[in-house]
């Protein structure tokens, strides 16, 4: 299943701050992960349930035109992780998954 979520939250939205708001309240989010999930399309924390951290990593770089810092993949499986678990970790709990996988090492910036 795709993490695509049905739309982006336009930056000029007038809801775009109260969802903002909403997703800052979420373990290991900021302003500035808000901001990225609210580009990558998921403007509710129920619609993180639905996210593929591989897929969310590789699309917020593709949108952006930069090569995130690979952590980034680490706060979204935490962010994914408690929205389908209710078990909030911190996000440096996934480096270690991230890094043991073989596909790792293109990750790098």
């Amino acid at each position: 299943m795709s993490a695509r979520a049905s739309r982006t939250v336009p930056a000029s939205s007038p809801d775009r701050a109260s969802l903002r708001k909403a997703l800052c309240k979420l373990p290991n989010v900021g302003p500035a992960t808000a901001d990225d999930l609210l580009l990558l399309g998921f403007d509710t924390p129920q619609s993180l349930h639905a996210g593929d951290p591989d897929e969310m990593y590789q699309r917020l770089c593709s949108l952006t035109g930069v090569r995130h810092d690979p952590c980034a993949w680490d706060v979204f499986a935490a962010i994914v992780h408690n929205a389908r678990t209710g078990e909030s970790r911190k996000w440096w709990d996934f480096t270690s998954v991230r890094k043991a996988r073989p596909d790792c090492v293109n990750w790098s910036r």
